[in-house]
């Protein structure tokens, strides 16, 4: 590679001592309690409390430190001493902190009292709880329980995420929209309707039992970390790991264990990927289709010497559809395919070989999947080649998405949905003696789009940074002070906190490190991993103020203020006794949660189980249902001079919208998020330099003008006609109208831009 041509890298594996600085780090500047180290000891152990972070299991054969470095940083971000406290809100309006970056608010440290916006002085004033209950209820009396909404992030409990879709319903509306909007909604859709369970299939075992994973846009380093001592010890005993990926994830190339002193001595490191090929955006659904070709030519073959590649048996049994779509593969070209994914025949054949030569193979992916605008045909193309070969319901073989947030698959389990038909509402009816609404709810983008409309008078958010998080952010912000409530429960300050209504709270809560103490004792709660398994967390931290409330006691203290009294609705023996929510969980949902308070410190957690994994296959044919694409991209717009495929990214120093740092180690970029990363030729084709600062330009074909300015270029390996920066400071070119077309999951891996350099009246085209 020559100077000219030199990108943003990084050299090292990721874990190591990169991974231990990263901690060292965080555990420095925020200036954490001396028992800090002590809580780390228990994380994601059996007894202990489970992460924050990402949905990774608990196992039960646990390592000595059973957290990554992004989950220290959690742990650490809410142990911090750091106080935003009334004296803090007193200092500064609210208009002045929309300025400040997202980084600088977090670190004002753990909120202390709830706090009420008073619109005189444009600033937060403290409030004592029995005010902010009584007045948020007051005035959620007064609204058309439609017009309302009850947001919730990936982080609370299962015992909280119950009592808030019970209260959503109570009031009177299903509009339950949940962080799984904006990422995984396209894997619960997808999932249903070709094999009948929303879900992943594989349980953390299976991960020791396959010869081959196949991964698809998932960033296992910074998303997952924990997932590498897995694919370390799968990569040692040569299981066969292919990835396709636009950009060049260090997790899935080189790995140093931070827990073996030989590795980290020495500076060992295990190769992952066996095969590792940059997709051009958008370019799955044809990578998928040549793989499935190229199964379907060896079947061919092997049918010459009586053999099968296909399982047919399988096939025959337990699947639809299998005709149209394999006349649909023999019939698409290699030319198209190459075109549309970016590879060549010979890199897609060789990968699909590794599948037609593997007996038990496992398929993982995330958002890279997810977020486009037919995302839905990624996921159920991947399942197509699974089934091929009969890869689901056998041991070692399934197919994996891997979730992001500590409980965001658990909160859908327990009934944070929108859509009725997935909750079991004759069960509430009978329960709790009332008559919960039938129609569908709003989700994520329903509401922005209802927000926008002024449809939406209220919002309230349980955790999360909802406005920050969702596309089309500047409009959004201009609407969202239209609304009449907003209500906000956090454990820090963040931007969503600072766009309000015209009455709005802040409710500071305890965090999942603190001991919740209520009438019968210290409270543990529940989460559910992205393998189904149900786990119990106790927490013993001091909390960081007296004035903090749980979760449950907040929901609780608003649905007494706001509904009317229910003998069968005991709201305080509840807060009390979280046994008591557990018990009822367990009458709702008998079939997953039977015995729950019995199972829930089970090693390993306890399996609430899944039906496909059983190969029962609750569809409409009864079958695991092929599905034949109406598209060989993902990708829901045209080609065109000067127009790009954004990718927005997560460095590895930040979790969704929470930004620790400006250390991207794992891609060799520090300092700064304000990067555009483009590739040397493409740089050379657009004339423009290193170190240029630009803008980004939405080049949606909607008539609506977005801009993000003041991007620095800096020159990386990613594939033609694609651009790489930073979520969520590139939330504003989402277009809102951009979203998977069968979930609405909004499409932040594809967003179609244009790069604008000094003047502002031309752009930079091809």
């Amino acid at each position: 590679m020559s100077s000219e041509e030199k990108t943003a890298h990084y050299d090292g594996p990721s874990g190591g001592w990169g991974s231990v600085r990263g901690i060292a780090r965080i555990f420095g500047k925020e200036w954490p309690t001396p028992l800090a180290t002590e809580t780390l000891f228990r994380q994601n152990k059996p007894g202990g409390f489970m992460c924050v972070s990402c949905s990774w299991a608990k196992p039960a054969n646990y390592h000595p430190f059973e957290f990554c470095e992004n989950g220290a940083k959690a742990t650490l971000w809410e142990l911090t001493t750091q106080r935003c406290s009334p004296e803090f809100f007193a200092k500064h309006t609210v208009t002045e902190l929309r300025e400040w970056k997202d980084y600088d608010l977090e670190q004002q440290g753990r909120l202390t009292h709830p706090m009420r916006y008073d619109p005189a002085t444009d600033k937060y004033v403290a409030c004592d709880w029995d005010e902010a209950f009584r007045e948020i209820g007051s005035e959620l009396k007064l609204l058309d329980p439609k017009s309302v909404i009850f947001y919730s992030s990936g982080r609370a409990s299962l015992e909280t995420s119950y009592l808030y879709a019970l209260f959503a319903r109570m009031y009177g509306c299903n509009n339950l929209p949940d962080s799984s909007n904006m990422c995984h909604e396209t894997t619960s859709v997808a999932l249903k309707k070709v094999i009948g369970a929303g879900v992943g299939t594989i349980v953390f075992d299976d991960l020791s039992k396959c010869d081959a994973m196949f991964f698809f846009g998932q960033n296992t380093g910074s998303n997952s970390p924990r997932f590498l001592h897995p694919l370390q010890e799968a990569a040692k005993r040569g299981v066969q790991i292919v990835t396709f990926n636009p950009v060049r994830e260090k997790g899935l190339e080189f790995f140093t264990n931070p827990q073996s002193p030989v590795e980290m001595l020495t500076g060992k490191e295990t190769r992952i990927s066996t095969q590792y090929h940059q997709v051009r955006p958008g370019g799955d659904i044809a990578v998928l289709m040549g793989i499935c070709k190229h199964v379907f030519a060896a079947d061919d073959e092997a049918k010459t010497q009586g053999k099968r590649v296909l399982d047919t048996g399988f096939i025959e049994q337990h699947t639809s559809g299998l005709e149209e779509f394999e006349a649909k593969v023999r019939a698409i070209s290699w030319e198209e395919i190459e075109h549309e994914s970016g590879l060549s025949q010979q890199i897609i054949e060789g990968a699909a070989q590794v599948y037609v030569e593997a007996d038990r193979v496992i398929g993982v992916y995330g958002m890279g999947l997810t977020q486009h605008m037919h995302g839905f045909e990624n996921v159920a193309l991947f399942v197509n080649m699974l089934l091929l070969k009969g890869n689901i319901g056998r041991d070692g073989t399934g197919i994996s998405p891997v979730r992001g947030h500590s409980n965001v698959q658990g909160q859908r389990t327990v009934g944070i949905s929108e859509k009725p038909d997935l909750v079991p509402l004759d069960k509430y009816a009978a329960q709790f003696g009332f008559d919960p609404p039938r129609e569908k709810g709003m989700n994520t983008v329903e509401a922005c789009e209802g927000i926008l409309s002024g449809k939406v008078k209220s919002f309230f958010g349980l955790g999360g940074n909802f406005v920050r998080a969702i596309p089309e952010r500047g409009r959004m912000e201009d609407a969202w002070t239209t609304m009449r409530l907003t209500v906000q429960v956090a454990t820090k300050l963040n931007r969503s906190h600072l766009v309000n209504g015209e009455i709005a709270y802040l409710l500071p809560c305890l965090g999942r490190t603190e001991e919740d103490m209520q009438l019968s004792g210290p409270q543990s709660v529940s989460m559910e991993d992205t393998f189904s398994h149900i786990y119990g967390s106790l927490a013993k931290r001091k909390p960081a103020s007296e004035h903090l409330l749980s979760e449950v006691a907040i929901v609780a203290g608003l649905a007494k203020a706001t509904l009317s009294p229910n003998p069968m609705v005991k709201w305080d023996e509840w807060v009390g006794n979280y046994a008591l929510i557990r018990d009822q969980i367990a009458e709702t949902y008998s079939e997953e949660f039977h015995g729950f308070n019995e199972r829930m410190w089970t090693p390993g957690g306890f399996y609430r189980g899944n039906s496909a994994r059983e190969r029962i296959w609750k569809t409409k044919s009864g079958k695991a249902e092929f599905t034949t694409p109406k598209t060989m991209t993902a990708v829901g717009f045209g080609e065109a001079p000067g127009r790009y495929r954004l990718i927005t990214m997560r460095s590895n120093d930040q979790f969704n919208t929470t930004i620790y740092g400006f250390s991207d180690r794992l891609r060799g970029i520090e300092g700064t998020r304000d990067v555009v990363l483009i590739n040397p030729a493409e740089m050379k084709r657009a004339n423009l330099r290193e170190g240029q600062v630009v803008s980004l330009v939405s080049d949606a074909e909607d008539g609506i003008e977005r801009e993000v300015a003041g991007l620095t270029v800096v020159p990386f390996s990613l594939p033609d006609g694609c651009l790489g920066a930073y979520y969520p400071e590139m939330n504003p070119l989402m277009p809102l109208s951009h979203f998977d077309e069968q979930s609405k999951t909004p499409a932040a891996k594809s967003v179609p831009v244009r790069i604008r350099a000094a003047s502002k009246t031309s752009c930079v085209t091809d």
